[in-house]
């Protein structure tokens, strides 16, 4: 491991709203204290603020949360919603990155993420950004003679005057989707904050505004930060392969989409971390007014469901085993 490099500072940047947002941000930040104690950046949450964007005020309204939030080292951050509010609130991660201090490198995850080892020792190369392998091939879908995968990103590409070629993953076979460069947006990290958020919004509203022909066919609800992500990190010099694997996603973090899910499909070490860190009455009594994790953590559903799955036989796509948890009654979110 390049430890000069693990040990460049960095802030974290998580987006929170009511809701779920604000419970998973809570386990969130509980479980980065507990199993990060070298992380020496800033904790923001990045909080939308009411405007012409919002059918309501998407804040935290309940003050026991926001008080457990800042005693877990967390900073409030608000930003402005001028371009996607309610209309498309994935919008969100793209607008918050200009609220960052710009001088120091930032990782963003997605709050359903829960940390499991320590951050600092992770060999960030922030010079080359990257984002979360852990993804199914989602977009695009190809349509009965469309245009397939090749034609469809080579579009967007040139639509930003990028070399497409260099893209490409020449182990897999032609148009199969993993030949071309796609992200979760679950995390995604770089040297500064204020160009990587302005290319991501100018790519962003250019495919949602002004789309290539060969998108036509193509939903970008609820996937356009996701298509826009792959652009900008190789506008930026980055790329699928420029952090070593099993860091996050893997022993340090986990994005964990939903309680149930977690449950139903992640390693022992991740449930113990979770059921660890919600433990302490003061974070407990915060999450008991979020339903999923009442039932799931403390009523001891989560374990009843984690008995009825084979982690070595799981479903291949998500779907699926969202739908099994579904059948057996313990989808909830």
């Amino acid at each position: 491991m390049d430890g000069a490099r693990a040990a460049e500072p960095f802030d974290i940047l998580v987006v929170v709203q009511a809701g779920r947002l604000q419970y998973e941000a809570v386990l969130f930040a509980a479980s980065l204290r507990a199993m990060s104690p070298g992380f020496a950046g800033r904790l923001f949450l990045a909080e939308p603020q009411p405007g012409p964007l919002w059918s309501r005020d998407p804040r935290i309204s309940d003050d026991a949360t926001r008080a457990l939030l800042r005693e877990l080292g967390a900073e409030f951050l608000p930003f402005e919603s001028r371009h996607f509010g309610d209309s498309y609130p994935y919008g969100n991660k793209i607008e918050a990155l200009a609220a960052l201090p710009g001088d120091r490198p930032f990782v963003f995850f997605d709050t359903d993420t829960l940390v499991t080892g320590e951050l600092a020792e992770v060999p960030f190369d922030f010079d080359r950004p990257s984002a979360s392998l852990r993804r199914e091939g989602t977009w695009p879908r190809l349509e009965l003679y469309g245009p397939g995968y090749t034609d469809i990103w080579r579009s967007l590409y040139d639509k930003f005057g990028l070399d497409f070629e260099t893209s490409l993953d020449l182990t897999e076979p032609d148009e199969f989707w993993r030949r071309y460069l796609y992200f979760n947006a679950g995390f995604f990290y770089h040297r500064d904050a204020h160009a990587f958020g302005r290319r991501f919004l100018d790519y962003a509203l250019a495919i949602r505004d002004d789309p290539p022909p060969e998108l036509v066919c193509q939903s970008l609800d609820p996937w356009l930060d996701q298509v826009a992500l792959p652009l900008v990190i190789h506008s930026l010099g980055g790329g699928r392969d420029t952090l070593p694997p099993g860091y996050l996603d893997g022993r340090t973090t986990c994005h964990y989409r939903l309680l149930p899910l977690l449950y139903a499909r992640e390693d022992d070490r991740v449930v113990e971390v979770l059921e660890q860190v919600a433990a302490p009455n003061r974070i407990k009594k915060v999450l008991k007014g979020h339903e999923p994790a009442k039932r799931l953590i403390f009523q001891g559903r989560g374990r009843k469901l984690r008995a009825l799955f084979d982690r070595d036989a799981l479903p291949r796509r998500e779907q699926a085993l969202r739908n099994r948890i579904k059948k057996a009654g313990y989808w909830m979110r």
